[in-house]
C-alpha cells in the first residue's frame, strides 16, 4: 500500500493566511477556497466587500484544480481556443483562471481557489498561499502536474 502526504489543518490555514494577507496587501477583497485532492472544501474565507457570487466560485475553481492537477485557467484556455466540448465535462464548473492545484513533491495534495478580482489577480493570490506552505519544508519541491 503506498501512503501519500496530505494537508493537515495547519498547512490549510497557512495557505489561508499568506493568500489573505496577499489579497489585502493589495486592498483585493476576495473570497479564498481550499479543498483537498478529492476537491473536498476544507476552508472558505470571505473578506469584506467581495461580491456574494464569488463564495461560490472560489470553491468550484479549488475543485477543478484538484480533480484535474492543473491551474483552472488550463480549462479556461482550452475552451477560449475552441474546445467548447470542454464545458461538458462533469463535475468541473470552476474553469476560470484563480485554481491553483498543491503540488509537492510530485503528490497532489488539494488546491485553493480564489475569486473577487480580476482573474490573473486571483490567481497571484492563490500562489502566495501555496508558496507560504513550500517554505515552511525547504526540502519540499512544487511541481507543475
Amino acid at each position: 500500500m503506498k501512503t501519500k502526504p496530505v494537508l493537515t489543518l495547519s498547512d490549510v490555514k497557512t495557505i489561508a493566511a499568506a493568500a489573505e494577507a496577499f489579497a489585502l496587501s493589495n486592498q483585493w477583497p476576495v473570497v479564498i477556497a481550499i479543498c483537498d485532492d478529492g476537491g473536498h472544501l476544507l476552508w472558505l474565507q470571505r473578506l469584506d466587500g467581495v461580491a456574494p457570487i464569488s463564495a461560490e466560485i472560489a470553491p468550484a475553481k479549488a475543485r477543478t484544480a484538484a480533480l484535474g492537477r492543473r491551474a483552472s485557467r488550463i480549462y479556461e484556455e482550452m475552451i477560449n481556443g475552441g474546445r467548447t466540448s470542454f464545458l461538458s465535462a462533469p463535475t468541473l464548473s470552476g474553469m476560470l483562471e484563480g485554481g491553483e492545484p498543491i503540488v509537492v513533491d510530485g503528490q497532489c495534495l488539494g488546491a485553493i481557489g480564489v475569486s473577487g478580482v480580476k482573474s490573473s489577480e486571483d490567481a497571484q493570490i492563490a500562489q502566495a498561499g501555496i508558496r507560504a506552505l513550500l517554505a515552511l519544508d525547504p526540502s519540499a519541491t512544487a511541481s507543475a502536474p
